[in-house]
């Protein structure tokens, strides 16, 4: 039995879902978001909250069952709150500027990153060393997250680059005499 199927997704004050085959619309503040589901479970949307049931007690069913369910839950959080990665800029020079829908880095290579931000993604560089990314998508706030990291990795011997606020970074030590 998956426990996380098993509870029902709640629906908050001002957010709306519907059913329509295996396909789940959630309407919220935010926006709105749909989910396809497999043919391995059932949806039903009852008394502010929709349930997933497997259809059978199959592995895959089972699998599929909590997956579901976590998914429809990320619509109802992403249609509310919204998802939010936040990004620190640690080296001499390093910094972040927005300009219109592109964000501009200058990361002490020889010509300054410019990267354009997808449709659905706010970028926001309150100061040159922080870059917040929002969304109503989970998958896509973290995937543009990501890639913004990877223009320069945080190094393990002075921690320069771009990482994740929460992220901690294992130092090493240098050479020695």
């Amino acid at each position: 039995m998956s426990r996380i199927g098993k509870r029902p997704v709640g629906l908050p004050s001002g957010v709306t879902a519907s059913v329509s085959g295996q396909t789940v619309e959630v309407k919220g503040p935010k926006g709105v978001r749909t989910f396809t589901a497999s043919d391995d479970v059932t949806l039903k949307v009852e008394e502010n909250a929709v349930s997933v049931t497997p259809r059978g007690s199959s592995k895959r069913a089972r699998q599929q069952w909590g997956m579901s369910r976590t998914q429809i839950a990320n619509l109802v959080t992403g249609v509310t709150d919204g998802f939010k990665k936040e990004l620190e800029i640690n080296g001499v020079g390093y910094r972040a500027t927005m300009q219109g829908n592109t964000l501009k880095l200058a990361l002490g290579l020889s010509h300054d990153v410019e990267y354009n931000i997808p449709e659905g993604v706010t970028v926001t560089a309150p100061k040159v060393t922080e870059i917040i990314v929002e969304g109503i998508d989970q998958q896509v706030v973290g995937q543009v997250a990501a890639n913004i990291r990877e223009f320069r990795r945080p190094e393990p011997y002075k921690g320069k680059g771009i990482k994740y606020k929460d992220e901690y970074i294992f130092r090493k030590e240098g050479k020695k005499k």
